[in-house]
């Protein structure tokens, strides 16, 4: 991996992400019953659970999501939304040190989910879906993830069409008074582009550079190879490996404990990192 400018710290509750320093992991806990992956959970008590369980597999942040983004999901409404994510935030954040994001993209719930205890946002559509988003988070005060989500079909570079996307939500939350170390940038693997752009955003992700942010990968379980969800593990190992060498900051994932061996071997080796500690 190339020398890159050094990026700044980015404050995530009590944690203290120094991006460089080596690869951040955040574990998904699906709490829609239509999640893509089939890993959603609608127990209050088994989320609880299955949260411990990641936390204690390495996770470094929690990303917490009430609704489905899968192709063709259902929109639920922001009081659905709240009620299968607050009771569950205000018990993990009695409960766990490590820091919880809530990943919606309507204000309403991000400004509830940070009272109730989340310290970060995790909005897939960049501001297009709900633009008041970027004042929750400059108010707030909490690290923002900008997704990009191609609605279009895509005709000519699939990275300019990325940068570009990303450009405009980045000034967008820099308008809102959004704090710059508080930006993290994903290029959306899935989202509106096709399996081909898809390949090929991973293998140019070092380009995603050029915007000056932490860059966050999220290719867990998906489409690349066209197996069933329960046999994704070694291909999304092989995403997580490629896409740290390329450049990746903090990789979204399923399966932790084995993506955190993934990513403690890659820094070693990307970032002459031993011990991933």
């Amino acid at each position: 991996m190339k020398n890159r400018l050094p990026l700044a710290t980015t404050r995530c509750g009590g944690v203290e992400l120094r991006w460089g320093e080596r690869t951040y992991v955040m574990g998904i806990l699906n709490l829609s019953p239509d999640s893509f992956s089939g890993d959603g959970i609608i127990d209050p008590g088994a989320a609880v659970a299955r949260a411990r369980q990641l936390a204690s597999e390495g996770a470094d942040i929690i990303d917490v999501g009430g609704e489905s983004t899968r192709p063709g999901y259902q929109p639920v409404s922001a009081d659905e939304e709240l009620r299968r994510v607050i009771s569950v935030i205000k018990s993990l954040a009695d409960e766990l040190s490590v820091p919880l994001s809530i990943d919606t993209y309507k204000s309403v719930v991000a400004s509830e989910a940070v009272k109730a205890g989340a310290k970060m946002i995790n909005d897939v559509w960049g501001f297009k879906r709900d633009p008041e988003l970027a004042n929750v988070a400059a108010e707030t005060g909490v690290p923002i993830v900008l997704m990009s989500y191609l609605q279009d079909r895509v005709r000519g570079d699939i990275i300019a069409e990325v940068i570009s996307d990303l450009e405009r939500s980045v000034g967008q939350a820099m308008k809102a008074g959004v704090a710059g170390h508080n930006i993290i940038i994903d290029p959306g693997i899935g989202f509106g582009k096709s399996v081909a752009q898809n390949l090929e955003v991973i293998h140019r992700l070092g380009e995603l550079r050029s915007l000056g942010r932490p860059i966050l990968l999220g290719t867990s379980r998906k489409f690349m190879v066209g197996l069933p969800f329960d046999q994704r593990l070694e291909a999304t190992a092989a995403t997580v490996a490629i896409g740290i060498a390329h450049g990746a900051d903090m990789v979204r994932v399923h399966d932790v404990g084995q993506m955190v061996q993934v990513c403690r071997m890659s820094d070693a080796i990307i970032r002459r990192r031993q011990g991933g500690g």
